[in-house]
């Protein structure tokens, strides 16, 4: 299985590299790339320094135009394709089924991937967008069960991508409007889910802490407590007579352990979530997920995941937490 990487930064990038990725995906420094934050990603001469570090470690360098097109700028979209095909880049990430087209007609040798933000679940949905659009993979949104994912594998013939590690996103991918509901932005359309912009911590004098997003009153922790960062979805919300963590904690997925099935299923690439991530943090991921990797392809029959490796992952993890997700989960 392939190890695919996020780098949000040329120092990222280069611990990705160092750490061992087979691939390592970036975006532009624009709202084309779905984590647009101040301060990250890729300007044309950086992408060209990491496409030859690629190139010189033999690691595949992946460019994610996943956010959808607007249509009043739909040539800022062409653009960053027109430039993703000049840079020379192995494959592109969209999920916008007219970039999809775009990219098709006018660059039929780049490799196209299907992004996350598509929301395609089913073999269905992904033979038409291979017909139409030539997909060689499809990166699978982070809802499906174990089980379902063996039965996409087994049904289609576009390659499957999933999520091992990292921010567990617990809605339909590029289909949430609750990402903007407090700010009016969204990964969507404006490549951000909770801009820092809108986020302010306020410590009280009892050692507790409020996180507030745009004015909005997110979560209350008490002193002591791991703090995840405030997304709304991951909020404390009042439901009838209690107030909790209604539709996910703060915490991280971590799929580890399920690396054997994962491989049984069919599974060709797994995904590392954290283009926002610090370069340390993508280090210490993409060192752990090489080594597991490593050790179920050499004795697949006597993979162990090794305790240190968990350790590290939890520590890295939102509110030092991790979870299967969808993958193991009776929903509520």
């Amino acid at each position: 299985m392939e190890l695919v990487c996020p780098a949000g930064s040329v120092n990222a990038f280069k611990a990705a590299v160092e750490q061992g990725a087979d691939a390592i995906y970036i975006g532009f420094n624009d709202s084309t790339n779905a984590r647009n934050f101040s301060g990250l990603n890729f300007n044309d001469s950086r992408a060209r320094w990491a496409l030859d570090m690629a190139r010189e470690k033999g690691v595949k360098l992946y460019v994610a135009i996943n956010t959808y097109a607007q249509a009043a700028k739909f040539q800022q979209w062409q653009q960053a394709v027109d430039q993703a095909a000049a840079l020379g880049a192995h494959a592109v990430i969209m999920a916008d089924i007219g970039l999809l087209a775009y990219a098709a007609q006018r660059y039929p040798q780049m490799q196209r991937h299907l992004s996350v933000q598509a929301s395609a679940t089913s073999a269905q949905a992904l033979a038409f967008y291979q017909q139409h659009t030539g997909i060689r993979r499809a990166v699978i949104p982070r809802v499906l069960s174990l089980a379902q994912i063996q039965a996409l594998c087994a049904q289609s013939s576009v390659g499957i991508e999933v999520f091992g590690f990292g921010s567990l996103c617990i809605m339909a991918e590029g289909r949430c409007h609750m990402s903007s509901y407090v700010t009016g932005e969204s990964p969507n359309m404006q490549g951000v889910c909770s801009p820092a912009k809108f986020v302010h911590w306020q410590e009280n004098a009892d050692g507790s802490m409020h996180s507030r997003l745009n004015g909005e009153l997110i979560d209350y922790f008490a002193p002591g407590e791991n703090a995840g960062y405030p997304t709304l979805c991951k909020g404390r919300f009042a439901v009838e007579d209690d107030t909790y963590h209604a539709f996910e904690a703060p915490t991280s997925l971590n799929t580890l352990e399920l690396l054997p099935e994962l491989q049984a299923a069919g599974v060709q690439a797994i995904k590392i979530e954290g283009r926002q991530r610090s370069p340390a943090y993508v280090a210490s991921v993409v060192s752990v997920w090489r080594k597991a990797i490593d050790s179920l392809q050499h004795n697949p029959q006597q993979f162990n995941v090794l305790p240190a490796w968990q350790n590290k992952l939890s520590e890295l993890s939102e509110g030092a937490q991790t979870t299967f997700g969808a993958y193991h989960r009776s929903w509520q």
